[in-house]
C-alpha cells in the first residue's frame, strides 16, 4: 500500500516538474477537482475568476455582499430601467491596454449573445459612455449587479478575441495572468506586475486538475502541493492530524440534488418524486458519507443562504411506507423480483453521476440501495459530468445526482431563474415548470427591498418543497488544505475568489 501511494506521488511529482527551489522562482501549487474544459467564460470562466486571472465589474465578499472589483460604483434610474458602472480609471489588462467602458461593454455584449447567466436579463442595450458601461433594460432587473459577479461575465481585454468574437486567448486584468495552459489538466500563472490592487504576495502560481480525492490527499501530505480544494470527509480526518497542515471547512451554498426527468412515466406524478424523496435516507448519508449528520438537506437551501432557508418550512425526511403508499397511489405495484411495474413497465432507471465532485458515486451508491428497498430498480453510471447536460438536451436523461451551486450568481434569484424557468435547464429542472413560480420570480428580480422580497421568497421555497422538481440530498462543506508554509489562506463560501494574492509564504 505505502509502495502504490509512492507511486502516485512520484507520478504527481513528475506532472509538477516545474516546481525548483530557488527563492526566485518559488511556485505556490494549488491543485483542485476543476478540468480546464477551454478558454470560453461561459465554459470555463470559473477556473480564471477563481485564480484571479480575469475580473468581473462586481464581485462579492464571503457574506454574499456585493462589492467593487473593475467597477468602482454602480447606480440605477430612478425608473430601474437604465444602471451605470464606473470603470476603474487605473485598471489595465495584461497585455498593457487600459480597461475602458468600450472594452467593457463589449465582453458583456458577448456574454449576453453566449449561454450564460446574462441571457436571463431583460438588457435592451449595452453601451459605454465615457467611463461608464450603461445597461439599460426593458423591465426593471433589480439583481443586475449581482448578475455581473457570474464567471461568464469576466471581462477581457479586445485582443482576446479573433475577427468573428470568438474567444481565443485570457487576457484579463487580474493580479496573475497566465503564462501557460495546458487544457484540460494545468495551468501556470505569473505576477501580472499591473494590477490596481497591488501586486500579489507570491508571484508564481500553478493550478494542476486531479480528480481523484485520496490523490489530492496524498499531495497534501507529500508536500507536492501548498493549497489543495474539495477533499473527501474521509481524507479530512486524516489531514487534521498531520501538523504540518491546516485544514480549513465551510458551510457552502451548494446542495447535492437528484435532478430527475419529471416529464418520464417514472417522475411525472408529484407523488412519485415526493415517494422518492421519502425513500431517502438523508442523514445517514451525511453521517456515514461525509461524516457530518448536520448536512442532511431537509430542504433546498441551506442555512448558508441567508434568507432562503425556512427554519420552520416541514422537513424532507424518511418515511417507507409513505413512499410504498404513494407509489401505489400512482399505479406502481411489485413484481415477482420485488421490482414495481406499471402497465408492462418496470421502474428500472439510469442514475447518472460524476467523479469531480468526489462524494457523489458513494452517495449514488448509497441511493441506489435506499430506492430498492421501495422497489426501484437504479443502475448506477458514473461519467463525466458534461453527460448530464447532454443527456439533458436530448431528452434521454431519467436521473443524476448533481452538485449545485446556489452562489453561481450571489443572489438565489438568479439560480431559480436558471433552473426552473419555462425550459428547465441543463443542471436544472426537466420536463418540470410552474407558472407561479415564475411569477414570484419576475417579482424578485424586480425589486432589491428586503420587506417586499421576503414573502416572495418564502412561497418559492414552499413551492419548490412542495413539488419537488429537484429532490434535495444533502448540503456541502468546502474543505480545504493548506500546507503550512503558506499563510493568508481564506475559504471563500461562494466560490468566488480564492484570494490567491493575498497568500504569502510563512517560512
Amino acid at each position: 500500500m505505502r509502495f502504490a501511494r509512492f507511486l502516485v506521488v512520484a507520478a504527481v511529482a513528475i506532472c509538477l516538474s516545474t516546481v525548483t527551489n530557488s527563492a526566485e522562482e518559488r511556485l505556490l501549487k494549488v491543485v483542485g477537482p476543476w478540468e480546464i474544459g477551454g478558454i470560453d467564460p461561459a465554459q470555463s470562466g470559473y477556473i480564471f475568476s477563481r485564480l484571479q486571472v480575469a475580473e468581473t465589474l462586481v464581485s462579492a465578499d464571503p457574506t454574499g455582499k456585493l462589492i467593487p472589483a473593475l467597477a468602482e460604483q454602480w447606480s440605477a434610474s430612478e425608473d430601474g430601467l437604465a444602471w451605470r458602472f464606473t470603470i476603474r480609471a487605473d485598471a489595465t489588462f495584461h497585455d498593457g491596454t487600459p480597461v475602458t467602458a468600450e472594452a467593457a461593454a463589449a465582453s458583456l455584449r458577448r456574454a449576453q449573445a453566449g449561454v450564460g447567466v446574462l441571457t436571463q436579463v431583460p438588457i435592451s442595450e449595452i453601451a459605454a459612455e465615457g467611463r461608464d458601461v450603461v445597461v439599460r433594460l426593458e423591465k426593471p432587473f433589480a439583481a443586475l449587479p449581482a448578475y455581473l459577479v457570474n464567471f461568464g461575465n469576466i471581462i477581457l481585454a479586445p485582443a482576446s478575441y479573433d475577427a468573428s468574437g470568438k474567444v481565443t486567448k485570457i487576457i484579463g486584468s487580474g493580479p496573475y495572468k497566465v503564462k501557460s495552459l495546458t487544457p484540460p489538466l494545468k495551468l501556470e500563472l505569473e505576477n501580472s506586475g499591473n494590477w490596481w490592487g497591488g501586486a500579489p504576495e507570491i508571484s508564481e502560481v500553478s493550478y494542476l486538475a486531479v480528480g481523484q480525492g485520496e490523490t489530492r490527499a496524498l499531495m497534501a501530505e507529500s508536500g507536492e502541493a501548498d493549497l489543495v480544494f474539495s477533499m473527501l470527509p474521509v481524507s479530512v480526518e486524516r489531514l487534521k492530524r498531520n501538523p504540518k497542515l491546516d485544514v480549513k471547512i465551510a458551510t457552502i451554498p451548494r446542495t447535492r440534488i437528484l435532478k430527475v426527468n419529471a416529464a418520464s412515466p417514472f417522475f411525472d406524478d408529484v407523488e412519485e418524486r415526493r415517494a422518492i424523496s421519502y425513500a431517502i435516507d438523508r442523514a445517514g448519508i451525511a453521517k456515514a458519507i461525509l461524516r457530518n449528520p448536520d448536512l442532511d438537506a431537509t430542504q433546498l437551501f441551506p442555512p448558508a443562504l441567508a434568507g432562503w432557508h425556512v427554519s420552520d418550512l416541514p422537513p424532507l425526511e424518511r418515511n417507507l411506507d409513505a413512499a410504498r403508499r404513494l407509489l401505489a397511489e400512482a399505479g406502481w405495484e411489485p413484481g415477482s423480483d420485488g421490482i414495481l411495474g406499471q402497465d408492462g413497465e418496470r421502474f428500472s432507471v439510469t442514475l447518472l453521476t460524476y467523479s469531480n465532485w468526489p462524494e457523489l458515486p458513494p452517495i449514488a451508491t448509497a441511493l441506489q440501495a435506499q430506492l430498492r428497498e421501495v422497489g426501484i430498480d437504479v443502475e448506477v453510471s458514473v461519467g463525466n459530468s458534461s453527460e448530464i447536460p447532454s443527456r439533458h438536451r436530448d431528452g434521454t436523461l431519467e436521473m443524476a445526482l448533481i452538485s449545485r451551486l446556489y452562489s453561481i450568481v450571489p443572489d438565489p434569484t438568479g439560480t431559480l431563474l436558471q433552473d426552473y424557468g419555462p425550459e428547465g435547464s441543463e443542471w436544472g429542472a426537466m420536463g418540470w415548470s410552474s407558472d407561479e413560480l415564475l411569477v414570484l420570480v419576475d417579482k424578485l428580480v424586480a425589486t432589491s427591498d428586503s420587506q417586499e422580497r421576503a414573502p416572495l421568497q418564502r412561497r418559492a421555497i414552499e413551492l419548490l418543497q412542495e413539488e419537488l422538481p429537484s429532490i434535495p440530498i444533502t448540503w456541502s462543506e468546502l474543505a480545504i488544505v493548506a500546507n503550512q508554509r503558506i499563510a493568508g489562506v481564506q475559504v471563500d463560501p461562494l466560490e468566488v475568489n480564492y484570494g490567491l494574492a493575498s497568500i504569502r509564504w510563512a517560512d
